[in-house]
């Protein structure tokens, strides 16, 4: 897989998306890559064909949201419950991650010149050394870009995720450096794996499975969310133009919705504060594992 593809449009796909581009675009879009063990079956191949194909549809469909004009994209590329499978599968995609984080490297000059953000958002302490160390030297590599982002969910929940703001918010709160008062749904979710994102607009699954697999649960609270029967290598084009004209339709409501529920509360200068002092910390851990 590459991070940046050069993806051979056709006329007819130009033209559609042009007429989609008409239309308000989601600025952050999620998937929940499912179906690669499927499709092996499917195709008779082995497991480890099947998530590779899965990597290189990643690749197509980074693209196609970049010209479509979609500038954030969360994918959820390996649970923590993941972790449970067979060893010899755990093993592969362990493989498949060093591989496609080595290719960063590769393609460094491509991605500043797309302007391609990758973030890696999950427990990375529960990661192989080495593949920890590729992770964290990918995202100091890539931090500065800032036409794209790509959030890769890898050993990653959203139960972790919320257990892990809660204790951060919990030391917090022992160190006298915010009180129990401070405590609110802004402050969780700035101590949250995401904190730097928006919440996703639209969120894509696939395989046919009617389920949110503990991803993304607090951000997608609000997002339209698509289920659709194909497999995730076998996702194409007209199945991602399909979601976003979907969410067109339902935009007028969505911001409807918004407009009347949807209040943000400022942080205070003291909680701003801890926040800023946790996300220092975040970066210096990622600067510990890159020279790990």
């Amino acid at each position: 897989m590459s991070w940046v593809t050069n993806y051979p449009f056709t006329l007819l796909q130009k033209f559609c998306m042009n007429v989609i581009k008409c239309g308000p675009i989601p600025s952050h879009l999620a998937f929940i890559m499912d179906g690669n063990r499927r499709y092996a079956t499917k195709t008779n191949v082995k497991k480890a064909e099947g998530h590779s194909k899965g990597f290189e549809k990643l690749g197509e469909c980074l693209q196609w949201c970049r010209e479509l004009g979609i500038r954030e994209v969360t994918v959820y590329a390996f649970s923590i419950e993941n972790f449970k499978r067979s060893k010899e599968e755990v093993d592969t995609l362990m493989q498949l991650a060093r591989e496609k984080f080595q290719k960063v490297f590769e393609e460094k000059d491509k991605l500043k010149e797309e302007g391609v953000c990758i973030r890696v958002i999950g427990n990375l302490s529960l990661l192989p050394q080495d593949i920890r160390k590729l992770i964290a030297e990918a995202m100091l590599l890539t931090k500065d870009n800032n036409k794209s982002i790509l959030n890769v969910a890898f050993s990653y929940t959203s139960s972790d995720e919320i257990t892990n703001s809660i204790k951060e918010i919990v030391d917090g709160v022992n160190q006298n450096l915010i009180d129990v008062e401070d405590i609110s749904e802004e402050l969780i979710s700035n101590c949250l794996y995401t904190h730097s994102s928006s919440n996703p607009e639209v969120l894509i699954r696939t395989s046919g499975e009617v389920r949110l697999s503990d991803f993304l649960l607090w951000q997608v609270s609000e997002s339209e969310i698509f289920f659709t029967d194909v497999l995730w290598p076998e996702f194409c084009i007209w199945h991602l133009l399909g979601c976003v004209f979907k969410y067109q339709r339902s935009y007028n409501y969505l911001k409807k919705f918004d407009y009347q529920y949807k209040i943000e509360k400022p942080l205070t200068k003291k909680v701003q504060s801890f926040v800023d002092q946790l996300a220092k910390k975040r970066f210096e851990q990622l600067e510990l594992y890159a020279k790990s």
